[in-house]
């Protein structure tokens, strides 16, 4: 029986939602393995015990002692949502002491975490996504007329790296753009200014089985506030409608750029990809290599919405990343 760690924490604000992510895996993990939660966070690796209590983590040979037993984990699955998971630092270690784990590796996972690069990257590849402005650092001088000439209002400021919506915001006038800025710049030192999209919001669940990427129903997003932001997300100010409420054809649509991109950035495990429809055309918001698990996140109502038990799904990724 494989030793498994689900890996969550880590240094972003997302902290507490990876730990209810994670949480959530081990309380639906297949009963064929034997799992562990650990928590990453800036004074070291924790195993956390039912009781609610931690252990020390020797960090290079990943192993810990329970009870006079020493166990050595040997299979990972990174649950840290933003720094150091999302963008990949936590799987460079993994491959440096040896760890196997099932996450997408580095490389793709730094370039679906940035949301910059990727849509760049994207739209290289012909996918439509949101015109934009890169800025590298709080300190250099900013010209808001020539953003404004450029991108229109309303417009989106966001981290380039961060998740969940933290420092994310819709300007709606001149005089705003300025303290959004500023803002966005204490989460991240790369920002990206997006022009509005104004359309319909749907989100796609994408995974591998049996060596074939399937796609799970899409969910339509409605947010009571201006956009889907952090209390949209966590708080019930929103409504998450699965299935969508648009067309077969473009569900179909959608589902299908949904794996293209899940082959084209080699992504694994299971992912989920957000999109803005615009007259009839899908745009990609965002790549999420590591998407939210809690209770309150999208990708657990989707398997629900197909049937699929969410202890069933594990197994079922698990052994595809295995072999």
């Amino acid at each position: 029986m494989r030793n498994v760690g689900i890996i969550c924490g880590g240094f972003s604000s997302e902290f507490d939602i990876s730990v209810k992510s994670a949480t959530n895996i081990f309380n639906n993990f297949p009963s064929n393995y034997r799992p562990f939660l650990i928590i990453l966070n800036k004074d070291g690796w924790f195993l956390k015990n039912k009781d609610g209590t931690f252990v020390k983590i020797d960090s290079r040979e990943f192993s810990f002692e329970i009870d006079k037993e020493v166990i050595k984990i040997d299979l990972a699955i990174v649950f840290i949502h933003g720094d150091p998971g999302e963008n990949g630092k936590v799987q460079s270690y993994l491959e440096m002491i040896g760890i196997p784990y099932l996450n997408s590796k580095p490389l793709a996972s730094q370039l679906s975490f940035n949301k910059w690069y990727c849509n760049q990257f994207l739209r290289g590849f012909g996918f439509n996504v949101a015109k934009s402005i890169y800025l590298k650092n709080s300190s250099s001088k900013i010209d808001l007329d020539k953003i404004i000439k450029d991108l229109g209002l309303p417009l989106f400021v966001k981290p380039s790296d961060s998740g969940s919506s933290f420092g994310i915001y819709k300007v709606n006038k001149i005089d705003d753009l300025n303290n959004a800025i500023k803002n966005a710049f204490n989460e991240s030192s790369n920002i990206v200014i997006e022009s509005f999209l104004d359309g319909v919001e749907v989100t796609c669940g994408v995974y591998q089985e049996n060596n074939e990427v399937k796609t799970l129903p899409l969910t339509e997003i409605i947010s009571n506030n201006e956009f889907f932001d952090y209390e949209a997300k966590y708080k019930g100010l929103s409504e998450e409608i699965t299935p969508a409420r648009i067309s077969s054809q473009l569900t179909k649509k959608i589902q299908e750029i949904t794996s293209e991109i899940y082959n084209l950035m080699q992504l694994r495990l299971f992912a989920r990809v957000d999109f803005i429809i615009v007259d009839g055309n899908p745009y990609v918001i965002e790549v999420n290599s590591i998407p939210g698990f809690s209770d309150e996140s999208i990708f657990p109502k989707m398997l629900d919405v197909e049937g699929i038990s969410i202890k069933n799904f594990l197994d079922s990724v698990i052994k595809q990343n295995l072999n």
